[in-house]
């Protein structure tokens, strides 16, 4: 069997992944099987989603012990694999079906787009040791939330922005089953993306009923994102009462709000505010964007 060579593609890389890169240069004169598993998951870890999705030869036994432990599935995200070719929800679901079996119920961070109930059901039946989902319009529904959120006591943050299929009962079944939940993103579509959305916001009156629910469900909430959301000042008055944790707040495009009274004051003395009328065409896309240190630092 060839030797392993590797070289050192970055100079940017952090601290451990440049110490991991270290360990893997002293065995630049061993062999495959001379590596530890963790070594070897962390050379998994370069190959791209499309990859990771598809068949994996086991070139050696050290590689297939690899493959088959615990090293490589902890973290799975193929959400840029799912927006590539506008992959179908079933194409999603199986995909995610494949990548959360092969971690024998180990994954801890799964990101997708567009995932379907039945995605969405296996992810919860088999990932008890989930802390980090995100799931980006999605389709799925508030009765399979409500089925198998229970299954999701660990999680710690959740993405569900743009899933217009969970409702109030969606969210009230995830804040009652995930108790850990430290880290909400529930944006919604920014009008000009979705005429029929812009209709009901502008000709209905302003709609605090899921923000009451974050707020009696999920009050360890440290982070929460509500772009364009339709509640009030009512709404955001009930968070900041029983959310008293909260540091980071987005409410971008959130026009029913007008933090009246003591209402600026307080979000002002958040470590991080972003207003209603602050940046609204800019950064869109905020699911993809900004606090994934805050994700890690949450796990």
């Amino acid at each position: 069997m060839e030797a392993l060579n590797v070289k050192n593609t970055s100079n940017t890389m952090s601290p451990k992944t440049d110490d991991c890169q270290s360990r893997v240069v002293r065995h630049c004169d061993g062999r495959w099987e001379s590596l530890n598993p963790e070594i070897l998951a962390l050379i998994f870890t370069r190959l791209t989603a499309e990859e990771r999705i598809g068949v994996l030869s086991c070139v050696c036994q050290s590689w297939a012990l690899c493959l088959h432990g615990p090293y490589c599935w902890a973290e799975i995200d193929i959400e840029q694999w799912c927006r590539k070719m506008d992959r179908t929800i079933f194409q999603v679901d199986s995909a995610v079906r494949k990548l959360v079996r092969r971690s024998k119920g180990t994954v801890r961070r799964l990101t997708a787009f567009k995932v379907g109930d039945a995605g969405f059901a296996y992810v919860s039946n088999c990932g008890r040791f989930l802390k980090v989902l995100k799931m980006p319009m999605s389709d799925v529904a508030d009765k399979i939330v409500e089925r198998h959120a229970s299954s999701l006591a660990n999680l710690t943050v959740l993405d569900i922005s743009y899933c217009l299929k969970i409702t109030c009962k969606g969210i009230a079944a995830f804040g009652k089953n995930c108790k850990a939940l430290v880290h909400l993103r529930r944006n919604m579509p920014v009008p000009e993306v979705l005429p029929t959305y812009n209709m009901t916001v502008m000709n209905t009156k302003p709609d605090d009923s899921e923000a009451m629910i974050i707020a009696d469900t999920m009050p360890g909430l440290q982070h929460l994102e509500l772009c364009y959301g339709r509640f009030s000042d009512v709404g955001l008055d009930t968070i900041f009462a029983k959310c008293n944790a909260l540091t980071h707040l987005d409410i971008r495009g959130c026009w029913s709000v007008k933090l009246d009274g003591h209402l600026e004051d307080r979000c002002f003395q958040l470590q991080q505010f972003k207003s209603p009328w602050h940046d609204e065409f800019d950064n869109l896309t905020s699911s993809e964007s900004g606090s994934d240190g805050a994700d890690d630092g949450a796990e």
